[in-house]
This record gives C-alpha cells, structure tokens and sequence, in this order.
C-alpha cells in the first residue's frame, strides 16, 4: 500500500481523487494549495504526490520545484493534474520536472494506469 499526496484546491475533485486512489488500496493525505502539500510532503514522505497546477497560495509547479530541491523530498514522485489539455502542455509540465501528467477532467481508467506506473504496479 503506498501512500499517496493528493494537493487540490477543488472539493469535487479532491473528494473523486481520494475515492479513486483509496479504491485502488492505497492511503490518501490532501491539502489544499503548493505550500500546504510541501509542508505535508516534508511531514509524512509519500510515496507519490498527485499535484494540481491552478491554487491559491502556490501553484503545483512552484510547489513541485520546492519539492524537488528538498533534501528529503527530492525523490517523491509529483503528477501535474491539470485543466491545461492543450497540444505541447504534457511536454511542457514533464520538461518542469514532473513525472507524469493526468489531464482534467480525468478518465477514471488513465488515472489508474498511470498512477500504477508511476508506482511501479504491474498493471492488472
């Protein structure tokens, strides 16, 4: 069972996110915006982060920045999960440094799967 960082200021969709990875067996911590989730991602070190872009306080890709030039958190993997669908956007959050990209609204089925890769999962 992982332990996966879910950081997302939409309550609908923090709420769809939580039941997805918890139906997949895996422990769910939320925050709201950039600088809660790196508080939280320093504090318990999960084995992934689900990381919005658009937030109040900080945006996923600053905090994907301070996540990766910490210490302790450098190696967690971060998802971008993002509204920006457009052509060259996939490129342009890997380029920044995240590991993989999950495009909103999210299709139950590639969130699965690419959670599963991410964590190393057969998928199955």
């Amino acid at each position: 069972m992982a332990k996966i960082l879910i950081v997302e200021d939409n309550e609908i969709n923090l709420k769809l996110f939580k039941r997805i990875v918890s139906s997949m067996g895996h422990e769910t911590l939320t925050a709201n915006n950039g600088r809660e989730g790196i508080e939280i991602a320093a504090e318990n070190l999960p084995d992934m982060v689900l990381m919005d872009i658009k937030m109040p306080v900080m945006d996923g890709s600053e905090a994907m920045k301070v996540l990766k030039a910490g210490e302790k958190t450098k190696k967690i993997p971060v998802i971008a999960v993002t509204a920006y669908a457009m052509k060259g956007d996939r490129e342009r959050f890997l380029g920044e440094g995240f590991t993989d990209y999950i495009a909103k609204p999210v299709n139950r089925e590639e969130f699965i799967k690419t959670v599963k890769s991410v964590l190393g999962e057969n998928n199955g």
